[in-house]
């Protein structure tokens, strides 16, 4: 049982897996932040799971010792699977020809990519993502031509 938190004993690891997994919340935070701030409905607590999730989970593989193969399984596991959390958040609205939550779908996939750099100890790159995201959406919503939602495709 003692052997389950073997972990604890190298505490130079925990420290560096903590601090990848840290940022990447950090991160995460800055997007949902600004989702909140814009009045969408997935935002900072959200955008922080989605990062956590994708730090923690390449971060428990690489401790594990996962070959190149096994590691892009990983990321691809996530990547297909926020996909779905993505597609959740994703309205077409009946009488409407328009589509709602795109750019919160493509939001939270792009937060895994930075939690997953995060947790894999690329954390200069998943910074660089995060204020080039943040740009995206904070800067040219003012740019939008479409009418109404800043996530909407006419059709």
């Amino acid at each position: 049982m003692l052997s389950d938190f073997a972990e604890f004993g190298d505490w130079e690891m925990l420290l560096r897996m903590s601090l990848r997994m840290g940022v990447a919340v950090i991160l995460g935070g800055i997007l949902g932040r600004q989702r909140e701030s814009a009045g969408k409905d997935a935002g900072m607590r959200t955008y922080m799971m989605v990062a956590l999730a994708g730090a923690f989970v390449v971060a428990a593989a690489r401790h594990e010792e996962f070959d190149s193969a096994d590691m892009s399984r990983v990321v691809a596991g996530l990547l297909t699977g926020i996909g779905f959390l993505g597609a959740g958040s994703i309205l077409k609205l009946g009488g409407q020809h328009e589509v709602h939550g795109l750019t919160t779908a493509a939001g939270l996939w792009l937060t895994t990519g930075i939690g997953i750099a995060a947790g894999l100890g690329h954390l200069g790159f998943a910074t660089v993502a995060t204020v080039l995201a943040f740009a995206i959406l904070a800067l040219l919503s003012h740019f939008d031509v479409s009418q109404g939602s800043h996530d909407e495709i006419a059709g």
